[in-house]
């Protein structure tokens, strides 16, 4: 299980973009996270006209290292640290996510 998934809210805590909040769009296998307009460049991408790609100079979402980003805790309004616990006993045992901060539980 990991800490930060698809569909999270999340804060960027360092580099160019410190302090945006975006939601994550794609969490790559290598532990970077791609988050919606967090990160965004410009790469100068040549066209094709058998695919019908366009050339010229476009503005895309480059993914971040997921330690660069926390999970944003709605109860506070700021990143939190998430850690695991099981919840439940014998076979309705589930490993779930929750903020360190006030021990709210993330997955419901």
């Amino acid at each position: 299980m990991r800490r930060i998934k698809k569909g999270d809210e999340v804060v960027v805590i360092t580099g160019k973009d410190k302090g945006r909040r975006g939601k994550v769009s794609e969490v790559l296998a290598d532990g970077h996270v791609v988050v919606e307009g967090v990160n965004v460049v410009k790469k100068h991408q040549k066209g094709n006209p058998n695919t019908g790609v366009s050339g010229g100079i476009v503005e895309k979402e480059m993914p971040l290292d997921s330690s660069n980003v926390m999970l944003l805790n709605p109860a506070t309004g700021k990143g939190d640290r998430v850690g695991f616990k099981t919840i439940g006993e014998g076979e309705s045992r589930k490993k779930v996510r929750y903020f360190k901060s006030n021990q709210e539980v993330v997955d419901v």
